[in-house]
């Protein structure tokens, strides 16, 4: 647990981490998509009947008739698919608090309604009820790891923030963001909250502000002083183009194999050469693109230069964790636009720009994104056996045009279930829903969303 700030009384706790299953072996599942081509076949690392084992905290081995110890808890998932837990590589988990609103606003008008003037006004103990709503979603529907681009907030706001995430078990990218006057804040909460956390990631967020280049200057420099990446959004809508932000970024130093870029829809060919020359990654929103009415990102573009790309499922202008609804859009918006049905991304694409993917984009490939031995056991098991995913056909593309969060059975994050038998472990989902609808009546007086 974080030090600091305590969690509004009730708001709920999983279970710690002291009193977790240290050894779970997951017997004879129907298929396990490793995401790992050296223990199965083709890009998503298929394997049929198989099992998998759980040993403190990372995954042991992956394989048929695999023998439990003693005191490892067996867990039955004949039937079932394992695969990775989503990588949510670009959210805002606050933005629970604006969930629905501003449903016909284009980009800055709904940022201006909806962002800007709501975030200064969330104190601590609610902060920490909309992010804890946002986490257990995320962790509900299968996503075990976020990247949280976070806007500039008090101290105070941070540590409730960041207890929320702590509290919820997800693992986390902190991206935080200050006004460059004020950077060694967030040094202070990355290096003093998030870095110290056994799930956490720093990494410094910025913007590319067309009359400001401080910002991109300051950011950057921050980034490689702590060592981390940088974090922002890029070329999202149309009227971005008025400046020469990616040379700006370039400038500024900031533009490398550490830079996440989020949505780059209006980019050049000559910048998307950039962007693979200096390894940068990119983030695909595409609900939030067609919500705000954004555009599409040229993800086949960007793919055939070899840019890492992860899926990126952006707080309020989702509205929702479900990367499942992310996935079917990612392939079904780069049809609508070339009129091509077998052309990048098909449905195994997407599933793994969803889990291994987003690991690559944001450097975490190494930890999470793939069942592979040696690697944290952030593990979903997903039942296909449901009225909306049944007869069994082509299970991959199954998982992306049909599947939703109810078929997530169980979550396991670093080894510890955070979801079991479908339902969410160490929380009550109707208290975190009935705190937050509390707070919301507080930030809104009562006012119906627009």
């Amino acid at each position: 647990m974080l030090t600091g700030k305590r969690s509004p009384a009730g708001a709920g706790r999983p279970a710690p981490a002291h009193g977790r299953d240290d050894s779970v072996l997951l017997r004879d599942a129907d298929l396990v998509l490793t995401m790992d081509p050296f223990y199965g076949e083709g890009l998503l690392g298929t394997v049929e009947r198989c099992d998998l084992l759980i040993r403190e905290g990372a995954i042991a081995a992956v394989g048929g008739r695999l023998v439990a110890g003693p005191d490892t808890e067996v867990i039955d998932v004949r039937g079932k698919v394992l695969l990775p837990g989503f990588v949510d590589a670009h959210t805002h988990l606050w933005q629970s608090a604006i969930r629905g609103r501003g449903p016909a606003l284009g980009l800055y008008e709904w940022f201006d309604a909806c962002v800007w003037t709501v975030v200064p006004r969330i104190p601590p103990a609610d902060m920490y009820r909309f992010v804890r709503l946002s986490a257990a979603d995320a962790l509900q529907s299968g996503t075990t790891t976020v990247v949280d681009w976070v806007p500039a907030l008090e101290y105070a706001v941070s540590e409730a923030y960041l207890e929320a995430v702590s509290d919820s078990g997800v693992r986390f990218v902190h991206a935080a963001y200050q006004e460059p006057a004020d950077a060694g804040l967030a040094a202070k909460v990355l290096t003093g909250l998030v870095a110290p956390h056994p799930l956490g990631t720093p990494q410094v967020a910025t913007v590319a502000h067309p009359d400001d280049p401080d910002h991109l200057r300051v950011h950057a420099g921050l980034a490689r002083e702590l060592d981390v990446h940088l974090n922002l959004h890029l070329l999202e809508h149309r009227t971005d183009r008025s400046a020469d932000l990616v040379a700006r970024l370039q400038e500024a130093g900031g533009l490398g194999p550490k830079t996440l870029l989020n949505h780059v829809i209006h980019v050049t060919a000559a910048e998307l050469d950039l962007l693979a020359h200096r390894g940068a990654a990119v983030a695909h929103c595409p609900l939030s693109n067609m919500r705000l009415g954004t555009g599409v990102m040229p993800l086949r573009e960007i793919h055939r230069r070899g840019i890492r790309v992860g899926l990126g499922q952006d707080g309020g202008t989702n509205d929702s964790a479900d990367m499942f609804a992310s996935m079917k859009a990612a392939v079904g918006l780069q049809r609508a636009v070339s009129l091509d049905p077998a052309g990048y991304p098909g449905p195994e694409e997407a599933l793994y720009m969803a889990t291994m993917g987003g690991a690559r984009a944001v450097g975490q490939d190494d930890r999470i994104g793939s069942l592979t031995p040696g690697k944290r056991a952030d593990v979903v098991v997903l039942d296909p056996a449901a009225l909306n995913l049944a007869p069994l056909g082509a299970r991959p593309a199954q998982i992306v045009f049909g599947g939703r969060p109810e078929n997530v059975t169980d979550v396991f994050v670093d080894g510890v279930a955070r979801k079991r038998a479908g339902r969410p472990t160490g929380t009550d989902p109707a208290r975190l829903v009935a705190e937050a609808d509390a707070a919301a009546r507080t930030l809104w007086g009562g006012e119906a969303g627009r």
